[in-house]
């Protein structure tokens, strides 16, 4: 399983020098074909993005993220709904890991 992420450029340089390789960088008109296309890219475990951008995509779409076990959909800064790591581990692995 891989790492992807997706965003602006600012947004994926850093993942970039730690060394994702699965790195999309994105401008708005571009954000929803590609989250659709890692979305259906088997080889991808764990989709990270910025929570500004996933507020940004359709609604429907963003409820398959939300529901999305594999790859699990992370979203980290941005002033939107925010993603709970803790329920996002416990739904694609099954188990609390807190307990």
């Amino acid at each position: 399983m891989e790492l992807a992420v997706v965003g602006s450029g600012e947004f994926v340089t850093g993942f970039r020098l730690a060394g994702v390789k699965k790195i999309f960088e994105v401008n708005n008109g571009e954000l929803e074909p590609t989250v659709e296309m890692i979305l259906e890219d088997r080889e991808v475990g764990i989709l990270v993005m910025h929570g500004d951008d996933l507020i940004k995509l359709p609604e429907m779409l963003r409820n398959t993220i939300n529901d999305s076990v594999e790859p699990t959909v992370v979203t980290l800064g941005g002033s939107g709904e925010s993603s709970n790591l803790r329920e996002k581990i416990k739904q694609s692995v099954g188990v609390d890991l807190w307990k």
